[in-house]
């Protein structure tokens, strides 16, 4: 994935926890270029006083998951854009996200 800006297309799905629901939660970015991507919704996580997405590839088998960080900002509109962060902060938020589902 790039570094460049995401914009989701559901801005109603709002959700603050793990999905542990066998329905998944699916989401579609589309980027700049109006090119569009299905991810697994995995949780909305909090770091720092930021929120955070934890997304995966819908397809991915538990063995080989792989885990994107998007930060939630917003542009001049309003509008909630996604942004991949440092990796200093997508390895807190992953580990966050790691915890959470210990807990589960």
């Amino acid at each position: 994935m790039a570094d460049e800006n995401k914009n989701l297309n559901n801005p109603e799905k709002e959700d603050d926890g793990w999905d542990d629901n066998e329905e998944s939660d699916l989401v579609e970015l589309i980027d700049e270029n109006g090119e569009s991507t299905v991810f697994e919704h995995l949780a909305t996580i909090e770091h720092e006083g930021e929120s955070y997405l934890a997304l995966c590839d819908p397809e991915s088998d538990d063995d080989d998951l792989e885990v994107f960080i998007l930060k939630i900002e917003q542009d001049e509109n309003g509008q909630d854009v996604y942004n991949v962060p440092d990796d200093d902060v997508a390895d807190a938020v992953f580990e966050k996200l790691v915890k959470l589902s210990e807990e589960l």
